[in-house]
C-alpha cells in the first residue's frame, strides 16, 4: 500500500516540490517550523525507519539531501541547515532539513506556520532554482 509521501513524489498528491531525480524527492512541508522546512523521501522505498534502507539507498539518500540543503541555505537566509529524521507521523523514511538561525528553530512542539499558497510557491521557485544551479 503506497504511504502519503509515496503519492506525493508520485505526483497523485500535490506538493511544493523543491528537488528531484529518479529516486529521491523533496518537497517543503505543509506545516513548517520555518520557512524552508523540507522533507527528503527516497522514491521507491516504503519503509518507515531510515536504519532499514539498504547502504547504497541509504547513502545516495544523504547525499542527495546535502545536494538539497546547499540548495535550501542559498535560497533561505540562514546560519545553518538543520536536520532531524523522525519517522513518527508518516511510515515512510524522510530527513527533516530546517533552516535555522538558533538551535531554538528545530524544535518540533513549538507553533507551526500558516503561509500562503503563494509564498510557498515563492519558497519552493527559490530552492528548486538554486538547486537546478548545483
Amino acid at each position: 500500500m503506497a504511504t502519503l509521501f509515496s503519492k506525493i513524489a508520485s505526483g497523485e498528491i500535490p506538493s511544493w516540490k523543491v528537488a528531484e531525480d529518479d529516486d529521491f524527492y523533496a518537497f517543503l512541508d505543509i506545516n513548517p517550523v520555518a520557512e524552508g522546512h523540507t522533507l527528503v523521501i527516497p522514491r521507491h522505498v516504503e519503509d518507515d525507519y531510515i536504519f532499514n534502507l539498504d547502504e547504497k539507498t541509504y547513502e545516495r539518500l544523504w547525499a542527495f539531501a546535502r545536494k538539497v540543503a546547499v540548495a535550501l541555505k542559498a535560497a533561505i537566509p540562514c546560519r545553518r541547515v538543520g536536520v532531524a529524521v523522525l519517522g513518527m507521523e508518516v511510515p515512510h523514511t524522510h530527513i527533516h532539513l530546517i533552516p535555522l538561525q538558533t538551535e531554538g528553530d528545530l524544535d518540533f512542539k513549538k507553533e507551526k506556520l500558516s503561509l500562503s499558497e503563494e509564498r510557498f510557491r515563492s519558497i519552493a521557485g527559490s530552492i528548486l532554482k538554486e538547486y537546478e544551479k548545483l
